[in-house]
């Protein structure tokens, strides 16, 4: 009912001053019609919608609170998320003051008739108000003046995210409230009652996300035209790492740990090792592709998740290339006694040292060129260089000899089936050094 006077008093500022509002009618003054809206008639004298409360002296202190509805969507190669918030702001206007102590819900058309601030969500990159099935949203007033402004808006807001710990990261967002036009001396914007002023947040279920927590700050906006009241809502978002164990963690360690196989298939068995090796690092391959296609445009990022992947790449690679080392070893051994035994004993002995020397001729003679180590001439005994006859430079060469020799020894290949015996060892043990490193790293620093 209220809402019908309402229009009608309004109505009312666009008639002639001579003539008075009354309840139901329009009379002339000089009628002696006094019956009019009791304590209403300031909506319908003097105001002016394009002035704000206290005009020209102190600043309209605006009281704001937010409901969370709901938290849509969180992009990261966007970087924004997507929300649906209620947001209410309550201000006092004088002149809008009536007797009794009773409060009424106008029609949110009505708005269009009264001063309301100017906030804006800062950083928003698309937003709208609900109109479904009219617009919105609510005006209420109270009888000291008080009026509550709610309204429910869908928006979509910048958030820069640090991906550098993806997928075991921590996301703070924020939500902005800032006055446009109105600088600090003439509004002022302060929470309605703290962080108590935020509902819905911490009942928020997200698909991966869980909220840790939230809270409230009342901050200045400088800018060159003045400065501006902001509130701001601040809240951490901690990414549920669950689901990329299962999907990515979980099937990397698993190839890793397919790759050493090959470790217990014996060194003749080419075909079959060949074939893990490869399947292995084709899988791998696949996985990190698949890993990194939903945040395509966030490859500048070097994720916790590429550093996983890298390591288990690596591992799998090593182990194609272990087999390469030690079937090449066997083979330069076979060929090397060759010319001294009968094919009959050639698969009865064990095999022999071989040494980076044969390795190296072998390989030289293939190119049809010898290699010379600056003119050093290594052999496979070392040489006494304290002979007092040789001379400065004789001696030189000498010492550079044993030297390279000894160097030469380091690399040396007892037996090519040692390889894949110390590999069985060595290959698990630092696959799962490199993980407590990891884990620890990302987890607690």
């Amino acid at each position: 009912m209220f809402c019908r006077y309402f229009c009608f008093l309004s109505l009312c500022l666009f008639l002639p001053t001579q003539r008075r509002c009354s309840l139901g009618h329009v009379s002339d003054a000089r009628s002696g019609d006094t019956t009019s809206l009791p304590g209403f008639e300031n909506l319908t004298m003097g105001y002016n919608k394009y002035l704000r409360p206290y005009f020209g002296g102190e600043p309209v202190q605006i009281a704001m609170s937010l409901d969370i509805a709901s938290i849509s969507s969180i992009s990261e190669s966007d970087m924004d998320y997507t929300a649906t918030i209620y947001l209410r702001q309550r201000w006092t206007d004088p002149r809008l003051v009536f007797h009794g102590n009773k409060s009424f819900t106008l029609d949110a058309r009505l708005v269009e008739l009264l001063w309301v601030p100017d906030t804006y969500i800062v950083e928003s990159k698309r937003s709208f108000l609900h109109d479904v099935t009219v617009g919105n949203r609510l005006i209420r007033l109270f009888s000291n003046g008080t009026i509550l402004y709610a309204l429910r808006i869908t928006t979509t807001v910048a958030c820069n995210m640090d991906l550098s710990k993806y997928p075991m990261d921590t996301q703070t967002c924020r939500l902005q409230l800032e006055s446009w036009g109105y600088d600090e001396t003439d509004v002022i914007f302060v929470w309605l009652r703290g962080n108590d002023s935020v509902h819905g947040i911490e009942k928020l279920r997200l698909s991966q996300y869980t909220v840790e927590r939230y809270y409230t700050l009342v901050s200045k906006s400088q800018q060159e035209t003045g400065s501006y009241p902001r509130l701001i809502l601040q809240f951490e978002l901690r990414r549920n790492v669950l689901y990329f164990i299962l999907e990515t963690y979980v099937p990397s360690t698993l190839l890793v740990m397919l790759s050493w196989v090959s470790f217990w298939i014996t060194l003749d068995s080419v075909p079959a090792r060949t074939c893990i090796g490869v399947t292995t690092v084709l899988s791998m391959t696949t996985l990190m592709i698949g890993s990194r296609s939903s945040l395509s445009k966030t490859n500048c990022f070097i994720k916790a998740i590429d550093v996983y992947l890298g390591i288990c790449f690596s591992f799998i690679f090593g182990a194609l290339v272990e087999y390469a080392v030690a079937h090449y070893s066997s083979s330069q051994k076979c060929a090397a006694k060759a010319p001294q035994e009968g094919p009959a004993n050639e698969l009865t002995k064990e095999m022999e040292e071989v040494n980076i020397t044969n390795i190296l001729n072998s390989s030289i003679t293939s190119y049809k060129r010898k290699i010379s180590f600056t003119s050093i001439e290594i052999s496979s005994d070392n040489v006494n260089c304290s002979d007092l006859t040789m001379k400065t430079h004789e001696k030189i060469k000498c010492v550079l000899r044993n030297k390279m020799h000894r160097i030469i020894g380091y690399f040396t290949i007892q037996n090519p089936s040692n390889v894949d015996h110390y590999s069985k060892l060595l290959f698990p043990l630092f696959f799962m050094l490199v993980n407590v490193f990891y884990w620890a790293y990302y987890l607690y620093f």
